[in-house]
Order: structure tokens, then C-alpha cells, then sequence
């Protein structure tokens, strides 16, 4: 326990924060600096935070005062909830029970990341996350799993108590995955058209039969990483 900043940060931090709720608010600040001195973790008094909060690794985390964190969430190192304006009132995220945050995530402004959400690594959020979604890149695209492989997955890695830092090596990357998506139709409507040219020339149609490009095989390489080093690469004919 003496080795463990994030713990050590959420211990003072509950202080302070019963310190700011009675009145004391030059006093919490005060001692919450204090505490950002000692673990290089920086959460302000106001911020709310629930049950079996954890902070691992901990350096550069920063959690603004009107930030709200339920039950059972972990943020990796270099997290930020942040807010972008300085009006008054709400300007932090909520953060719903059982969220993970990669390791240099930037969550940003009054925004609700809902149950058991997974923010990638140097992600930056800027809008409502639903539930059991995963975000990756910049500005962060909204990845869902559905399939029966992911959840199984999910129950092995909920059941260790341990998310690689918020990301998968399985999650696709979503404009890999768009792309591939674009040319399989483009693939399926090539071949409904010849079909569709064969059967009106057998009627005595006269059709422009103009050589077409040749799409070829096109590979489009993904983030993705397989069992392998390598990264997966998702081929269309």
C-alpha cells in the first residue's frame, strides 16, 4: 500500500472532498495540492467519485471539479476529464459505473460516458458515449461489439479484473472496417450487374459492355493486431 499513488491519491481525495462539501474550500484546495505534489495525480475536491475507484500507474491523471465517477472505473495514466469552457456550472464528464480509460485519454466537457464503456488509448472524447461501447482514435469513433466471440472475451477479461488499457487488440479500426465495407458492396453490385446485362442480352438487349477498371485485389490494412505481430490485413477480390 505504500507504494501505490492512486490509491494514495483517492485516500486524500476523499478527505478533501468531505473537506469542500463542509465549507472548507481553501482548505481542500490546499491540501488536494498537496496531494498532486505527492502522486502527480491532480483531481479537484468538488469532483465526485464513487466505490472501488482505481488509478493505476497514475502519472499526469487530471479530473476536473464538476467530474462525476461511478462504481468500478479505472483510469490509466495521463487521463484527463477536462472541461472546455469556463462558464459556471457542469463543465466535467460523468463517467457511469464500470468504465475503463486508456492510458492518455482526453474526455472532454459535460458529456456522459454511459455503463461499461471503453475509452482506447489516446482517444479524445468530445460526445455521449451508449453503453457497452468501446471509442479509439482521434476524434474518438464509436466502435460496438455484439458478437458472441467479444462477449466471451469481455466475461474472460472482467473476470481476471484486468482491460489492457482500455483497448483490445481485436478492436477494429473503424475507417479500416468502413472502407472494407464500401468495397465488398462495390464487389457485390459488379456482379449483380453483369448477371443483370447477361439476362437482358439474351433477350436481344444492346448494351454498352465498356470495359470496366478492374478493382483487383485490394488490401486494406488495419490497426488491428492478430495473434501475430503483424497487422491484419483484410483482402477483397
Amino acid at each position: 500500500m505504500t507504494c501505490y499513488p492512486g490509491l494514495h491519491a483517492v485516500i486524500l481525495h476523499r478527505f478533501n472532498h468531505l473537506l469542500w462539501n463542509s465549507g472548507l474550500k481553501w482548505l481542500a484546495r490546499l491540501f488536494s495540492h498537496f496531494s498532486r505534489w505527492l502522486t502527480g495525480i491532480e483531481i479537484h475536491p468538488g469532483a465526485t467519485i464513487g466505490r472501488r475507484f482505481f488509478i493505476d500507474h497514475g502519472m499526469g491523471v487530471v479530473i476536473g471539479e464538476t467530474a462525476e465517477i461511478g462504481d468500478d472505473c479505472t483510469l490509466y495514466h495521463g487521463v484527463t476529464l477536462g472541461g472546455t469552457s469556463w462558464n459556471a456550472g457542469k463543465r466535467h464528464p460523468t463517467l457511469k459505473n464500470n468504465v475503463v480509460v486508456g492510458a492518455g485519454a482526453k474526455v472532454l466537457g459535460p458529456i456522459t460516458l454511459s455503463d461499461g464503456v471503453r475509452i482506447g488509448s489516446n482517444a479524445v472524447v468530445t460526445k455521449n458515449v451508449d453503453q457497452d461501447s468501446t471509442v479509439v482514435g482521434v476524434p474518438g469513433r464509436v466502435i460496438h461489439h455484439h458478437d458472441d466471440a467479444q462477449k466471451k472475451r469481455d466475461a474472460i477479461a472482467q473476470k481476471l479484473g484486468f482491460d489492457a488499457y482500455g483497448a483490445t487488440r481485436d478492436a477494429p479500426d473503424p475507417v479500416a472496417t468502413a472502407i472494407n465495407k464500401m468495397l465488398d458492396h462495390i464487389h457485390v453490385m459488379d456482379e449483380k450487374m453483369e448477371t443483370m446485362c447477361g439476362a437482358l442480352k439474351q433477350f436481344g438487349a444492346e448494351i454498352d459492355v465498356s470495359n470496366l477498371p478492374d478493382l483487383g485485389s485490394c488490401n486494406i490494412s488495419s490497426t488491428a493486431q492478430s495473434d501475430g505481430d503483424e497487422p491484419e490485413k483484410i483482402e477483397t477480390n
